[in-house]
């Protein structure tokens, strides 16, 4: 067994990201069938699935913040943003500092309510932003440098309407995005990476293995990936972000995850200067997001001037 063929079978077994189901079955038919009979089909099968959240946003759409909050609709690039704010909140530029909370993959704004809430009763001013081909935002498909350019398009125009940014919290995906935003200079005081994957050329590792796909069709779908995006899939790793992150940062992750790895986690810590790392037990991927010690963790890391 070659050593990349390991990796992949390693973090398949770590992660139940892709659940198995009629659905991914037939992907995964597809997808092998394609790169059999039509290779370069394959590789553009791949990568388009590959880009495509899942589970498919219209299963979230009924699960909003709720009447509470109110909805404006951004356009961006080829699709189209969603911010929420508090309709009991007054958002004129004299309002109270702002913290950008931001879903992960296959997430919609909803998933946030809970930390949202509490930074309002804290005096702060909850944003939930629904990233492209999220939620009820426009578009189809997203990644990880598109969400680091969304996180910096909302906080510079919320900065030139005169709004003062405390912090941005980003969960899973999302927080792979703030932190590349962050080391290309985002205006935010401080920052929190919930439960943050490290690697994504090591998560097309696992999408291969869950897809049946070949060593040479991954490697053109990175190809792919890092020629449409100007990016190399390297350059969004901890130790070639971290470092250029100046922000005070706070990283929680539960040592039980089974989507994105401990280890993450940890790279982060090592490569932000100061970070620091909550460990949880027990909480998984998403339910981190919810309980009320996180929580009250992270409004008290927030709610510092």
């Amino acid at each position: 067994m070659t050593s990349t063929t390991t990796s992949a079978a390693t973090h398949a077994a770590q992660s139940n990201y892709y659940r198995p189901g009629r659905l991914m079955r037939a992907l995964r038919f597809g997808l092998t069938a394609s790169q059999r009979l039509w290779p370069a089909l394959g590789v553009r099968a791949a990568y388009r699935v590959f880009g495509t959240p899942l589970p498919p946003k219209w299963l979230y759409r009924g699960q909003g913040p709720g009447a509470g909050w109110r909805r404006e609709a951004w356009a961006f690039e080829d699709a189209g943003l969603g911010l929420y704010h508090l309709a009991a909140q007054d958002f004129g530029a004299e309002s109270a500092p702002v913290v950008l909370l931001v879903h992960g993959w296959g997430g919609h704004a909803g998933q946030m309510l809970a930390l949202a809430q509490a930074l309002a009763d804290a005096g702060l001013r909850p944003v939930l932003l629904e990233l492209p081909a999220h939620g009820r935002s426009a578009g189809t498909m997203s990644n990880s440098p598109q969400f680091a350019r969304a996180i910096a398009y909302v906080v510079a125009r919320l900065a030139a309407d005169g709004h003062a940014l405390r912090a941005v919290a980003a969960h899973s995906l999302g927080a792979n995005g703030l932190a590349l935003a962050a080391a290309q200079g985002l205006q935010a005081e401080r920052l929190v990476l919930l439960a943050p994957p490290a690697s994504p050329r090591e998560y097309t590792r696992y999408f291969a293995h869950t897809f049946g796909l070949s060593e040479a069709t991954r490697l053109a779908m990175q190809r792919r990936f890092e020629a449409r995006e100007g990016v190399l899939m390297a350059q969004l790793e901890p130790a070639a972000v971290g470092p250029r992150i100046a922000q005070p940062t706070l990283i929680v992750h539960d040592q039980g995850d089974r989507v994105n790895r401990f280890a993450d986690a940890e790279a982060y810590r090592d490569a932000i200067r100061g970070a620091r790392l909550v460990a949880t037990q027990g909480l998984g991927h998403r339910r981190i997001l919810k309980e009320e010690d996180v929580v009250r963790q992270v409004v008290r890391f927030v709610a510092q001037p």
